[in-house]
């Protein structure tokens, strides 16, 4: 294998890791929330309250922070085959694709919080999507700012 062939290829694979540990801490979040919102939905049904079908909201959450792992990938695929270093590359994946799992996977538990909360007290969703919102601008600081960092290498 060449240089450039090897430069490219780990340039790739810090896309696909951005990707990938993305994809992570949206499985993680997402699993937390949904539990939490299931538990929600029983305690209401055990009341004989109705089950607010809007906790999904906070379930679904997390998942944002897989599409910006993907934003960020194609983007870095793009930047790896124009020729771009791989190394530098790699390394932008790994830390931004945990910092944005990271925050997917902490937003899913604030989800989980806020499921429980609105599910017992019917009350305080626009404060619980709020703290939710807050957590999602990791992410999204994370994506645009590799991104300035991508197109440096």
């Amino acid at each position: 294998m060449d240089a450039e062939t090897m430069n490219t290829g780990l340039g790739i694979a810090g896309a696909v890791m951005t990707l990938g540990l993305s994809g992570v801490g949206s499985g993680l979040g997402t699993g937390v929330a949904g539990s939490a919102a299931v538990g929600a939905w029983k305690k209401c049904y055990a009341q004989g309250k109705r089950a607010p079908f809007l906790l999904i909201g906070f379930v679904g959450a997390p998942l944002t922070q897989t599409l910006y792992g993907m934003i960020l990938m194609f983007i870095m695929i793009g930047r790896a085959k124009a020729g771009a270093p791989g190394l530098p590359l790699m390394l932008i994946g790994i830390f931004a694709g945990l910092s944005i799992g990271v925050s997917a996977w902490l937003q899913g538990r604030c989800a989980a919080a806020a499921a429980d909360a609105q599910g017992e007290t019917g009350q305080g969703i626009t404060n619980y999507f709020a703290a939710i919102g807050v957590i999602e601008t990791v992410a999204i600081f994370t994506m645009v700012f590799s991104m300035l960092a991508v197109f440096a290498v």
